[in-house]
């Protein structure tokens, strides 16, 4: 297949461990920028309150933002995204934290 034949899309997949150190700031900072977003619907926005109060996992999820990672790529349009974030245990001396763990695995390649 040349290279004219072969999709335009790329599917980028990334994944992040962030240590919360100031829940509190950054529950403030969700808070702030849903009360800045004139778009959301007030019923939309007591809920995203109420769960980013509760959550800091729910608080960095309202402030990570996909489109901020490719938005000034030349060639480049959003065309769909998606993320989640959750609290973890997480040691970095784990095996199960290999960040290379699942290349091969994607390439076809065993581990």
């Amino acid at each position: 297949m040349s290279m004219n034949e072969t999709s335009r899309f790329v599917r980028l997949r990334t994944e992040l461990v962030v240590e919360v150190d100031g829940s509190g700031r950054l529950g403030e900072a969700a808070l702030k920028r849903l009360a800045d977003d004139p778009h959301l619907p007030e019923d939309e926005r007591q809920h995203a309150e109420g769960a980013v109060k509760d959550d800091a996992a729910e608080a960095l999820a309202y402030l990570v933002d996909p489109y901020d990672l490719v938005k000034e790529l030349p060639g480049i349009e959003l065309a769909q995204a998606s993320w989640s974030s959750e609290v973890i245990d997480y040691d970095p001396d784990s095996p199960d934290w290999d960040p290379d763990e699942h290349d091969d695995a994607e390439d076809g390649e065993e581990l």
